[in-house]
């Protein structure tokens, strides 16, 4: 019995020691899940509040970029308004200065009128005078001659009135003689009008005004920022070696070539198509492409004059003439395009030609070949671009009544045949018929070669460039000639022969570029 309680007492206090040890690890048990479970959730946290900084960074990110992309928007376009009040004024600078200058002229035409209207006043006063003195002369003489004449036998008074009748006579045959001439001259002023008028029917020539800009069409806008390059070395370069502006503004897939040289800005359009379609653009690529551009113009300028020969059937011609006229492609007169000036000449000249029945071979030539004296006349030649013309001419082997007819053809050497009356008369019905020309535009182009003249008469200049509307000239200088403090004093030598010889809007910068490059080939 006492056994039995002992053991029931062990088995009791084994049990409860048993139920204690396993309360107490349960306990723990619970109580480490509790703890993972708080820890997962404090992980959870804080992997959400990472995300919400990174989203809130994000979005931080794309705000400043919008508001930066927005402000850039804005500049660029307050820039461009800028630009184009720039230019309005000065386009409103200009008319008035051309309104100006023409009314001075008018001023200038009415006082000569009114000199020469009181000139002529005071000779017909004083032909008044002499004429009321030779009346009262000639009275006289009649009394003196009646007096005579009642002492007259009957043959000498005969005599008399013969006289008298013959004096009469040859007064009415003069009278007569002018009535014919002036008869004559009419007719022939009909026959001339007809004449021209018939010309200018066969002669319908389109006309399409010069502009001053170019435009090349690109891939992608993405293309503006590879031709502009890193910090802009490679529009500098393109710029310099072309002596254009070259414009990129907000104008989708297209930039802007300016400059007033025709041929230098076909020269860049060119070579800025084929830097796109290569797709390789650097400064020393650019040179490269820059002048085999220049050597496709030049073809390019050939083909223009053969096909201008052959249009209107002229053969024979030197080669180097069919250049130069070519060359007229490039070039414009008071914003008429010259080629097409001489192409719608020769035309006239070969109608009229027709009509008179003379050679319209010569003619045309004459024609064709009457301003090739301004390709020339402002590089080697000396003279007028007329002068010019036939001394070209001749060394090309033309025969002497054509070169005459283009020597002549503005009056500065007298007028030796038919041919060079009808190239002054085509000249003059090209040039003044409504819409060919435009003076503004030749003022323009005028002011920016002047310029470039100014520039090119120091010494050391290798090229100079007017840009920007004349707003600005730039100059490349020899480094072997000229030094950095040299190139300073030349910008200041040229500021003020500018100040000193031209009139112009604004002001005009002058920035003098000297620069020396290194080269070695690896062999």
């Amino acid at each position: 019995m006492g056994e039995n309680v002992l053991l029931n007492i062990l088995v009791f206090l084994a049990v409860g020691g048993g139920a204690f040890a396993g309360g107490y690890f349960l306990s723990r048990f619970f109580k480490g899940q509790q703890f993972a479970k708080v820890e997962q959730e404090a992980s959870t946290i804080r992997d959400m509040a990472r995300r919400e900084a990174e989203t809130y960074k994000k979005e931080s990110e794309l705000y400043a970029k919008d508001t930066l992309l927005k402000l850039r928007q804005e500049f660029e376009q307050e820039s461009k308004q800028r630009r184009e009040e720039l230019s309005t004024t000065e386009r409103r600078l200009l008319q008035k200065e051309e309104n100006v200058e023409k009314r001075l002229d008018l001023l200038d035409k009415k006082e000569k009128d009114q000199t020469t209207r009181l000139d002529t006043l005071k000779q017909k006063e004083t032909e008044n005078t002499l004429k009321a003195d030779e009346l009262t002369k000639l009275i006289q003489q009649e009394k003196d001659t009646l007096f005579r004449i009642s002492n007259l036998s009957r043959d000498e008074a005969k005599n008399m009135l013969l006289a008298r009748v013959d004096e009469e006579l040859a007064h009415e045959k003069a009278v007569r003689i002018r009535q014919v001439d002036e008869e004559i001259k009419e007719s022939a002023d009909k026959k001339a009008r007809e004449l021209i008028s018939i010309a200018m029917q066969r002669c319908a020539s389109d006309h399409a005004a010069e502009t001053t800009i170019s435009v090349v069409q690109l891939p992608s806008d993405e293309m503006k920022g590879r031709i502009i390059g890193r910090e802009g070395r490679n529009i500098r370069a393109l710029e310099q070696a072309t002596g254009v502006d070259i414009i990129i503004d907000d104008t989708p897939e297209a930039v802007t070539i300016s400059g007033f040289d025709m041929v230098r800005r076909e020269i860049a359009r060119i070579a800025l198509e084929q830097l796109i379609s290569d797709g390789r653009i650097h400064p020393g690529r650019i040179e490269e492409v820059v002048e085999k551009a220049k050597k496709t113009l030049d073809q390019k300028i050939k083909e223009e004059g053969e096909q201008a020969v052959f249009e209107l059937g002229i053969h024979n011609m030197h080669p180097e003439l069919v250049k130069l006229i070519g060359r007229l492609k490039y070039r414009t007169s008071f914003g008429q395009n010259a080629l097409q000036h001489t192409k719608e000449v020769a035309r006239l000249m070969g109608v009229m030609a027709y009509q008179l029945g003379i050679d319209p071979q010569q003619a045309k030539r004459a024609g064709i070949l009457h301003d090739i004296g301004k390709v020339v006349s402002t590089e080697a030649e000396e003279g007028t671009h007329a002068v010019v013309g036939a001394r070209l001419a001749r060394k090309f082997g033309e025969v002497e009544l054509v070169a005459r007819a283009v020597e002549s053809h503005h009056n500065e050497v007298e007028v030796a045949s038919v041919f060079g009356v009808l190239v002054c008369v085509a000249d003059t019905v090209s040039a003044s018929r409504p819409g060919a020309r435009a003076e503004s535009l030749e003022t323009y182009v005028k002011r920016l070669e002047g310029l470039e003249k100014i520039a090119y008469s120091f010494k050391g200049i290798e090229k100079a460039f007017a840009l920007q509307a004349g707003r600005e000239i730039r100059v490349m200088v020899d480094p072997a000639k000229m030094n950095d403090d040299e190139a300073v004093v030349l910008s200041r030598d040229i500021k003020k022969k500018i100040e000193a010889e031209m009139e112009y809007p604004g002001q005009i910068k002058i920035l003098v570029v000297r620069e020396t490059r290194a080269m070695e080939y690896a062999k």
